[in-house]
């Protein structure tokens, strides 16, 4: 047993895999790969960067696949890793490690650059090699974070990240793109600072070592949890976003490509929950459980009143962008209720929300492409022109709303069902995010999709190519599998939750 593990061993099944070091291929890679696609230099290589591209994530995507596959189920222990020193002077070491949390995580960020990449293959025609060269990049760096077991590798990774989102958004964005992506990159920095801050205090107290499992077992009051979970809760909240951090989303999703609006969404947000399951339950779980109170609140306002918000929107990207905020309360909910079938149905809401979200960003960024207007009164009668397109984006916005069959169902039931056992008013509460959801998206889809055309650009709309069928087609059986049939999913994570469940349990008796 490693020391500061909470009775989990680390895992020798990477020297059993069939790649060795393959968590390092998942992050290189494709940062090798984006560093190629750049030399191919200026546009008159479009197609060439375009195809690296495509041969790049798709590499990075069924080696992932060979992660999912090749992991042990029955067992809570970090699997694949890798450890090396690195900079011995301060014990920073090159650690890396999966376990049942991070593996789907890691699956769905390769699997979603591929579609990015295929999404943006004939609407990008300026700069395509850097726009590529920059989804690359970013992947290899998420990945890192999701398999980082050296909390100043994590850090690095993290804020790493942010450089090309940051590019993504202010070169390839709206007209107000340099304002979204500097808001963006402020919060999400500035919240960061503060985590920093808690490494390198907890590097001190747990035997000078930047091990994040090793931080598991620090001696830390009461008191200094408190301080330490709102250092992680103020770069974690943000990243979400939670109630009332939220305001650089919608300006960023607006103004972001549509390939941008997609990763952001579906795995940039994942991250800052990620956080909560990586540092802020196991490290500080007497704050956890203390504070866990103060977090609901947050989710469930989050749940309710940023629905509400959804209500009002006239532009699609941000009524969508509000929803996402909205279903990524009850991921915050279904975390710190510290129940079981709470905290998976959390989990499996994030990889529900990182399928529909994307398919539904997609759309958006479909419609745009031809009528230059996100605006949803400058739509109506799409279906007349566009059928196969429509049965898409319905589809899609069942699936928002949380209807049985679907992903979004699944992950929504089980952390309602978690909530009930916890306090029933929680439950009661996170429900109404299932009426008011499917007010804003039908009410959405009832004036874009159907009614009267009203106008001439909309007579004119082409339905979507093989391509873009290909794309939302997988996004589909992706969705549907996911709801009607989810253990896959749930097994893998299931003994890294209810470990992680009980390391917190224990601590807090203790």
């Amino acid at each position: 047993f490693y020391p500061g593990t909470y009775g989990r061993e680390i895992s020798r099944r990477s020297m059993d895999s069939v790649t060795p070091n393959i968590l390092s291929v998942l992050i290189w890679l494709p940062v090798v790969g984006g560093i190629l696609i750049l030399s191919t230099g200026g546009d008159r290589n479009a197609q060439l960067a375009r195809k690296m591209a495509l041969g790049f994530s798709v590499g990075t995507f069924l080696l992932s696949l060979s992660i999912y596959l090749d992991f042990d189920v029955t067992t809570s222990s970090m699997q694949f890793v890798e450890r090396y020193e690195w900079i011995d002077a301060f014990h920073i070491q090159y650690f890396l490690g999966v376990d049942g949390i991070s593996v789907p995580l890691i699956v769905l960020t390769a699997f979603l650059t591929v579609i990015v990449v295929i999404a943006g293959w004939e609407v990008i025609t300026k700069r395509v090699a850097q726009y590529m060269a920059s989804f690359m990049i970013m992947e290899g760096l998420m990945i890192g974070v999701f398999s980082s077991m050296d909390a100043i590798l994590f850090y690095l990774f993290w804020e790493a990240m942010l450089i090309p989102m940051f590019l993504i958004i202010g070169i390839w964005g709206g007209s107000n793109r340099v304002y979204a992506a500097i808001k963006f990159f402020l919060y999400t920095l500035l919240g960061s600072l503060l985590m920093l801050v808690a490494i390198v205090y907890l590097y001190f107290s747990s035997g000078h070592t930047f091990s994040i499992e090793s931080f598991h077992s620090a001696p830390l009051t009461y008191g200094t949890q408190v301080l330490i979970f709102l250092a992680f809760f103020a770069a974690f909240a943000v990243k979400v976003p939670m109630f009332p951090v939220h305001t650089w989303l919608p300006d960023a999703h607006v103004e972001a490509p549509t390939g941008g609006s997609v990763i952001l969404a579906a795995i940039t947000l994942k991250m800052g929950a990620y956080g909560f399951l990586r540092f802020s339950i196991p490290i500080t779980p007497d704050a956890s459980s203390e504070l866990a109170i103060w977090v609901i609140g947050l989710s469930l306002i989050a749940v309710v009143y940023i629905a509400l918000v959804a209500l009002v929107q006239r532009d699609m990207k941000k009524l969508i962008a509000y929803s996402s905020i909205s279903h990524m309360g009850f991921v915050t909910l279904g975390l710190f209720i510290f129940d079981t079938q709470g905290m998976e149905g959390a989990i499996v809401q994030m990889i529900s929300h990182g399928f529909v979200s994307a398919a539904l960003f997609l759309c958006v960024g479909g419609l745009y492409d031809q009528m230059h207007s996100r605006e949803i009164d400058s739509y109506g009668g799409v279906v007349n022109t566009m059928p196969v397109f429509a049965f898409f984006l319905v589809f899609f916005a069942m699936a928002n709303v949380g209807l049985p069959g679907t992903s979004g169902f699944v992950g929504e039931f089980l952390v309602i069902l978690g909530s009930f056992r916890v306090n029933g008013w929680y439950a009661a509460v996170a429900g109404l995010t299932l009426v008011l959801g499917a007010a804003y998206t039908l009410w959405m889809i009832k004036r874009v999709v159907y009614g009267e055309m009203t106008s001439d650009k909309v007579k004119a709309l082409v339905d979507v190519n093989r391509r873009e069928k290909a794309v939302l087609g997988v996004l589909a059986v992706c969705v549907l599998g996911l709801g009607v049939y989810p253990m896959p999913l749930l097994e893998v994570m299931h003994s890294t939750v209810e470990n992680l469940l009980q390391h917190a349990a224990i601590s807090k008796l203790d």
